[in-house]
């Protein structure tokens, strides 16, 4: 591309950007995620000499091809092509161009793999494993119990306000992916974690404009990070002795496969856990035909191996 394409390429990425922000209302980190997956694209464009409104489909095939030979997973190409097919969406909306080249393009085959659940005694030995003599043990137990309570993800854990607590009335407002808000109810067990949580709280110093997070670290003075709840998870998972892997997400996980376990409609599951589409929320049902069919081979006279 000559300079002259490459300053509009940068202008589209940049309109582009924009757009996510104040049409679309998505998060930072997923127009972070999609911008980087077109700039992903249009480098491998200005080595083609191809400007980024004349893409056609067989392009994006090569392009596509060029990142098997990089080695990179189908999981990890459908999770870019988002990204691409958000960006040629735009220019169809803005008039850049008549016709979208990502309409016909293939998605990678990737097969579906099940996310990790925890049993209810496991989240308990999660739990239990908490230290209560550190300071921000009861944090710990008051955030892991209102996750696994009301299927959070991590940054909605760590972003939960004290003004978004509905305590009295059993219910917390959460906002999701897009500013999208929600009202969820939570267990009587979290509640009285948060309860016992609060009289720590009180006595941490917190830094302006961090006053009305509810989950601050006494270190940092401020809103928990999700970085740091990762590694909570997994220290607390090794010192329950818990093998398989797991992160702050495989608690919204077990939340949403406990709920169908326990006969809830998968309508309310998909309420509760903030899904857009429906199609988001029946992986749960594959990991109940999961599990069942575990069951039956492990259980069933037919299946059992003799002597």
């Amino acid at each position: 591309m000559s300079h002259k394409d490459k300053i509009q390429a940068a202008r589209l990425l940049q309109k582009f950007k924009q757009y996510l922000l104040l049409e679309k209302a998505l998060s930072g980190n997923t127009i972070d995620s999609y911008v980087h997956d077109v700039e992903r694209l249009f480098a491998y464009l200005e080595q083609q000499q191809i400007h980024p409104i004349e893409v056609n489909l067989d392009d994006l095939e090569h392009f596509l091809a060029s990142l098997h030979d990089e080695q990179i997973q189908p999981r990890s190409q459908a999770r870019m092509l988002s990204g691409i097919r958000a960006f040629y969406r735009y220019l169809v909306l803005d008039g850049y161009i008549e016709a979208d080249p990502t309409l016909l393009l293939e998605s990678p085959k990737i097969g579906m793999k099940l996310p990790e659940v925890l049993s209810v005694e496991e989240i308990d030995l999660l739990i239990a494993a908490i230290d209560l003599s550190k300071r921000e043990g009861q944090r710990n137990r008051a955030i892991i119990e209102t996750m696994y309570s009301c299927g959070l993800r991590v940054s909605e854990a760590c972003n939960l306000k004290l003004s978004d607590l509905y305590l009295h009335e059993g219910f917390i407002k959460v906002e999701g992916k897009g500013s999208k808000q929600r009202l969820v109810p939570i267990s009587e067990r979290a509640i009285a974690e948060i309860m016992d949580y609060m009289t720590d709280r009180a006595e941490i110093d917190i830094k302006p404009g961090h006053e009305d997070y509810l989950f601050v670290s006494a270190h940092f003075k401020k809103k928990m990070s999700r970085i740091t709840l990762f590694h909570i998870i997994k220290e607390l998972a090794e010192q329950a002795g818990i093998k398989k892997t797991i992160s702050p997400h495989t608690l919204r996980h077990s939340f949403a496969t406990h709920l169908l376990e326990g006969g809830a409609n998968l309508r309310v599951i998909q309420s509760m856990l903030g899904h857009e589409d429906i199609g988001t929320t029946e992986i749960y049902t594959h990991i109940d035909a999961h599990r069942l069919r575990s069951e039956i081979i492990e259980h069933h006279p037919r299946n059992k191996k003799r002597g």
